[in-house]
């Protein structure tokens, strides 16, 4: 079974991050998504989630898509991925990190086979979270 392994704050589900989950579980068989816990969240984003790590969770997991959901690592990423080895990273097409950072970590960790793909937005950023809390602001 081919693991495939994505991450992301998913503070509100929305048609990206549907399709960035469809994107993903293209790659393998099994897809697992890492939600970022809250104080990564705030660290990462400047701001308090909307939602609780425990709301976010469920809501990933209730997806039929996701295969399974976890919690993400408070502080080291890599040892996270390690404990789940997966065949394939699939990076957000808006996630900081590059693909080429990516696969030397993975090398020095001893996951050299995992592949690090970089996912498509979905139409063109228009339903980035960031957007659409805004968008809903303005109603």
């Amino acid at each position: 079974m081919k693991k495939v392994l994505v991450f992301g704050a998913f503070d509100g589900l929305h048609p990206g991050h549907l399709d960035f989950f469809r994107q993903a579980k293209k790659f393998g068989d099994f897809l697992i998504v890492s939600v970022g816990t809250d104080k990564n969240v705030e660290r990462i984003k400047g701001r308090k989630p909307l939602f609780s790590q425990k709301e976010r969770l469920n809501l990933v997991a209730s997806c039929r898509m996701v295969d399974k959901a976890v919690l993400g690592a408070e502080e080291d990423f890599y040892l996270h991925i390690k404990q789940i080895a997966p065949d394939v990273i699939g990076l957000g097409y808006d996630q900081w990190a590059g693909e080429d950072e990516v696969k030397k970590e993975l090398e020095s960790i001893g996951l050299s086979k995992t592949k690090v793909v970089r996912l498509k937005p979905y139409k063109n950023k228009r339903a980035k979270s960031t957007m659409v809390k805004r968008e809903s602001v303005d109603y």
